[in-house]
C-alpha cells in the first residue's frame, strides 16, 4: 500500500482527522453494502442484538444498549426497531419484549454472512496485533480527551 505521507510527515498529522476519515470510510462502505440486502446499519444493530441474546430482551433493553452507537439516540433506535417489526424480522409482545422471526433468523444469517466479508474486507493486510494496538491507542486518544467510549 502507498501511504499519503513519509513516516516523518505522517507523525505529524492530526488523530482527529484520520479517524474521522477512517470512520466515514469504513461506515459509508457498511451502509451502502447494508442498503443493498434492504436494511439500514441500526436496523442491523437491532437485529443482531435480538437474534443474539442469551435471554429476550425489551425494546428498552436493546435501545439502551445502542444508544450511544455512532449517536444514534432513542428517537432513531425507537424508529428502527418498529422498522424492524415492519419488516417482518422481529415481533414485539405487549410486554416490549423482542423475538426473532422465522423470516428474522433467516435475514440475520444472510447479513451475518456479509459482515464478516466487510470485517475480512477492511482487514486485509492488517494483522490481529496491529488491530489491537489501533484499538489501544484510539482508547488511550479517548481517555486523554476525557471522553467516554464502549461497545458491547
Amino acid at each position: 500500500m502507498e501511504y499519503s505521507h513519509s513516516d516523518a510527515e505522517l507523525i505529524e498529522q492530526p488523530i482527529g482527522y484520520w479517524a474521522w476519515a477512517a470512520y466515514k470510510a469504513v461506515v459509508t462502505r457498511i451502509r451502502g453494502a447494508l442498503a443493498e440486502k434492504g436494511t439500514t446499519q441500526p436496523q442491523w444493530w437491532v437485529l443482531a442484538q435480538v437474534a443474539r441474546a442469551d435471554r429476550i430482551k425489551n425494546r428498552a433493553e436493546v435501545s439502551e444498549t445502542l444508544s450511544g452507537y455512532l449517536d444514534a439516540g432513542e428517537a432513531v433506535l425507537a424508529e428502527e426497531i418498529d422498522a424492524t417489526i415492519a419488516h417482518g424480522w422481529i415481533t414485539e409482545d405487549a410486554e416490549g419484549r423482542l423475538s426473532l422471526t422465522p423470516a428474522g433468523k433467516d435475514f440475520f444469517d444472510e447479513v451475518a454472512l456479509l459482515q464478516r466479508e466487510l470485517w475480512a474486507e477492511r482487514h486485509a493486510g492488517v494483522s490481529d496485533e496491529e488491530y489491537l494496538t489501533t484499538l489501544k491507542v484510539l482508547q488511550r486518544f479517548i481517555h486523554n480527551t476525557g471522553g467516554h467510549a464502549w461497545h458491547h
